[in-house]
């Protein structure tokens, strides 16, 4: 390759990396693989060391790639103390053994290595003063990072304060810092996945991309419903007598901080590889991902000594394994339909043991995945676990393909009720608009009505199949006007089911109204959104009537939720349905107990919170509407009051002049509820904290 052609090459490779980095690092939505995403990056290494003269500064060999937040104002920016760094990473063993020859040449003595594994999850870094948490950080660009410290308060294991340093052998010191990786363990996945499927939103690819989209959420009330955990694995801090890696975990675990137990202190470079052979199979086990170990130099030192990179250190590496796959042959395609309407594509296998499972089907995803990969029937198709959970086909043994094979034909119509498919351009999926009389859509509905988080009546798959196809129950509201005679045609059905059934049916009238909301089954509509629309209309009469203007301004409503609300309530058998669940006794508004009300100060007031206070911005919103205020997302001439906290928005605060909205600060805003202002207030300034 010549000069003219390799700087052809590495703008197309500089190109790409930064695109993926974007899909992986922002939008959190990434497709190619780790491997072959690596692959691209060593390439234009290799190109770069070869023609020196191409290397730029804004080369991605010469930065980390960038989680740092795109929405405006979403997110504080706020620079690390130290640079966050990212590590080199190698799937080859000889590679790793270079590394541990340099680092041995540079010691010039045997060296001890901490060997750990690499969590699939996204980086954080802790701040402690005085034994609280007062900020945590993303990775960012290394140098500055999103302040998401509300929501990693809402992670259980997060310790939000240690115990008196004192009481420690070393005691930590009065501000330190410690970092680690967030993750999603794989139930939390797997649940957080069927919710999503079960509201017509997207999948999550893996738990990675789970983890990193949950800690840029707005509100903190859905990362605690996430299930999100945390290791912690690098402590930086100014302790006397910790002199090594190894020290400073132990150290770690007696303040009170998850360290994970699967490392080792390898003493050679056989050590090393007798862990990494060991955790190439055992990982398979674990209940969270694990892409790789991480093999660190103990002596800190030496870590010094050795130094850094512009982009990582000298003295660590992550040995990646590669995703396990199987080859098997591909026999053909099934379409399901949800209960929203969407159609997924499920490939049947021969089938082949995988991670220690034997895989019979896979996801195909949706139609631009089946024709990235140019898919076809009897092919040999590779399949991967995603997170080394769902089984999913990644691409084609071509060498192996059949003669006369064609290009894969997506189905046009329903495999359920015919009816021509459509696809939102702005979504990947195919959809079936016949949701009034597609029987999978409408047992879905059902099933989700029924189901233990909405309703909880008793029943499941099975029951709503028989009621639907002996034509019993077509909607959620033929539930609440069964009789014996109807269900003495069910199978396998006595005097003790039907009673059962009743009185299940009877008890799910007291549901809380949010459950209901729930339970009706709004596209896009989960929850946790539940609770909110809940909260902030008291009804299903006022959410109905709701104008679209009303409905952005309710907590976590955008245009896309919006919509889909007002299109819910405008269907007429929607309507329907609802007038005969409202002459059944469902709960169509809060009750004043399920609103958590301290008093009625606030009477209806309606309130835009911008800025930084004292508490966490969802404490303050609660607090509002436990004194009967209503918090709203964006400033209209319907709001009464602006609570502005330090370094608010200029935008907000000048239309809010702009339409004479009283504006109030946080100490008014305690005054008007009766609470005294608060002690110990954490006041902030560029990048240092002082604590009163």
């Amino acid at each position: 390759m010549n000069r003219s052609q390799a700087a052809i090459r590495v703008k197309e490779l500089k190109d790409a990396i930064n695109e993926h980095n974007k899909k992986y690092y922002v939008l959190n939505a990434p497709d190619i693989s780790d491997f072959e995403y690596d692959m691209l990056v060593q390439e234009l290494v290799t190109l770069e060391k070869k023609f020196p003269h191409l290397v730029t500064d804004d080369s991605p060999t010469q930065h980390v790639g960038s989680d740092i937040s795109q929405e405006n104002g979403a997110f504080r920016q706020v620079p690390h103390n130290y640079p966050m760094l990212s590590l080199s990473n190698t799937y080859n063993r000889e590679e790793l053994l270079e590394f541990h020859n340099r680092v041995t040449k540079a010691a010039g003595q045997p060296v001890e290595y901490v060997c750990e594994l690499k969590f699939d999850g996204t980086a954080i870094c802790l701040s402690y003063s005085n034994g609280q948490l007062f900020r945590a950080l993303t990775r960012g660009d290394g140098t500055i990072g999103d302040d998401i410290t509300r929501n990693v308060r809402r992670i259980a294991s997060v310790p939000m304060s240690l115990k008196p340093a004192d009481t420690f052998t070393f005691p930590y010191p009065v501000r330190f810092e410690i970092r680690g990786e967030i993750f999603m363990p794989f139930s939390s996945f797997e649940e957080v996945n069927a919710h999503r499927e079960e509201n017509g939103e997207p999948l999550f690819a893996n738990p990675r991309n789970a983890a990193a989209g949950t800690l840029k959420l707005l509100s903190p009330d859905l990362v605690e419903n996430r299930g999100l955990d945390c290791f912690l694995y690098h402590l930086i801090a100014d302790v006397p007598g910790l002199r090594t890696h190894w020290q400073a975990l132990e150290a770690a675990i007696q303040w009170g901080f998850p360290i994970s137990h699967h490392r080792r202190l390898c003493r050679n470079i056989q050590e090393i590889m007798d862990f990494l052979d060991y955790w190439d199979d055992a990982r398979t086990t674990l209940p969270f991902a694990t892409d790789g170990v991480v093999v660190k130099v103990n002596d800190f030192a030496l870590q010094r000594s050795l130094g850094m990179t512009a982009k990582s250190p000298r003295w660590a590496t992550a040995y990646k394994f590669k995703a396990q796959q199987a080859a098997t042959k591909l026999l053909s395609v099934d379409f399901q339909v949800g209960r929203t309407g969407a159609v997924t594509p499920v490939a049947n296998l021969q089938p082949v043991l995988l991670s220690g499972t034997t895989v019979k089907r896979a996801s195909l995803h949706n139609a631009d995945q089946i024709a990235l990969h140019d898919i076809r029937l009897g092919d040999t198709v590779y399949v991967e676990k995603g997170g080394e959970i769902i089984p999913k086909v990644v691409g084609v043994d071509l060498n192996s393909r059949p003669n006369g094979t064609e290009p894969f034909r997506y189905i046009t119509h329903c495999p359920e009720c015919g009816t021509p498919l459509e696809r939102n351009p702005e979504e990947a999926k195919h959809f079936c608009p016949n949701r009034w009389e597609c029987p999978p859509q409408i047992k879905g509905r059902i099933e989700h009505f029924m189901s233990r988080k909405a309703m909880n009546i008793l029943g499941g798959q099975a029951l709503v199949e028989q009621l639907y196809s002996k034509h019993i129950v077509s909607d959620p509201s033929d539930l609440y006007f069964l009789n014996p005679e109807s269900l003495s045609r069910l199978e396998n059905w006595g005097e003790k089911s039907t009673e059962n059934l009743r009185r299940s049916i009877e008890a799910s009238k007291s549901v809380p109204f949010h459950r209901f909301l729930y339970a009706l089954g709004i596209p896009y509509v989960g929850e946790t959104t539940a609770k909110y629309l809940a909260s902030h209309f008291g009804s299903l009469d006022a959410l109905r009537y709701a104008p679209p203007a009303e409905l952005i301004e309710a907590p976590e409503i955008g245009d896309k939720i919006a919509a889909s609300i007002r299109d819910f309530f405008e269907h007429s058998r929607i309507i329907g349905m609802i007038e005969r669940l409202r002459v059944a006794g469902l709960p169509f508004k809060q009750e004043a107990a399920q609103a958590e009300r301290i008093s009625g100060k606030m009477n209806g007031n309606r309130f835009v919170i911008s800025g930084n206070f004292s508490r966490s911005r969802e404490e303050i919103k609660k607090l509002v509407e436990s004194h009967g205020g209503k918090v709203l997302s964006a400033i209209s001439g319907n709001v009464d009051y602006l609570l502005a906290g330090e370094k608010m928005g200029p935008s907000k605060l000048q239309k809010a002049f702009q339409l004479g909205i009283k504006i109030i600060s946080e100490t008014e805003f305690l005054a008007l509820i009766g609470e005294l202002p608060p002690e110990g207030t954490l006041f902030e300034t560029g990048t240092t904290e002082t604590l009163f």
